[in-house]
């Protein structure tokens, strides 16, 4: 069977106990897959696609990928931060960047996914969802996609849609709240990770074939995502 190579940054990561109730959505769509496949979570805490490489982490993952297995790239989070180790631009950098995952996927017969950053918790006095928090990242993964001809997962649009119709106080359960807008608790990653199955599905093989939902409905459950 396949494997999922999953690159991103602490909200894809696999956490362990001393992260305990962080989850990422590497370790959350364990319950969506079909028995047999893997997943290879090589996400990391802070990490932009210029960090991820510079460390190497793509050269580790080509070592073990084989044709006909999945690269889910989905960064954003840190490619936005202000300092010279992570930070990319939109229009150029961080495009470029995603072209190096893409290729590398291409050069070892992988099956490349983009997908774009999950949304930030981020309301405001009045209770308004305030979507945009990831700028023109988003955007930038949409047009690599476009231009790469690779499945884009617009994961933003969808959990932006989301927490606005949740609201403020049903959305706090979900994430590492109070303090921390970011990051799942375990109930937010398998609702975010369904809408990442919902979409994969949506693709068709081979993508569908990487998951076993039974009758459980993990579409956008009809949220405005235009």
């Amino acid at each position: 069977m396949a494997a999922i190579f999953y690159a991103g940054d602490s909200t894809v990561k696999f956490n362990k106990i001393t992260t305990y109730p962080q989850t990422g959505l590497s370790q959350a769509m364990l319950l969506y897959l079909a028995d047999g496949v893997e997943m290879k979570s090589f996400a990391q805490n802070g990490r932009s696609t210029k960090s991820f490489l510079h460390e190497g982490r793509l050269a580790l993952m080509e070592k073990e990928m084989k044709e006909e297995d999945f690269l889910f790239i989905q960064f954003g989070h840190n490619d936005e931060k202000d300092d010279s180790a992570r930070h990319t631009d939109p229009d150029t950098t961080f495009q470029e960047n995603l072209m190096k995952f893409i290729q590398a996927a291409r050069n070892k017969g992988v099956y490349p996914v983009l997908i774009t950053p999950i949304a930030r918790r981020l309301f405001n006095d009045q209770g308004k969802f305030l979507p945009g928090s990831h700028g023109a990242y988003p955007e930038a993964v949409k047009q690599t996609g476009e231009k790469a001809c690779v499945p884009v997962i617009d994961l933003t649009a969808i959990t932006e849609a989301y927490l606005q119709s949740v609201g403020d106080l049903a959305s706090r359960a979900y994430f590492m709240w109070p303090g921390d807008n970011t990051h799942l608790k375990p109930e937010g990653a398998v609702i975010m990770a369904g809408f990442l199955a919902g979409e994969l599905k949506k693709l068709g093989a081979p993508y569908e074939n990487l998951l076993d939902l039974g009758n459980v409905l993990v579409e956008n459950q009809g949220l405005d995502v235009s």
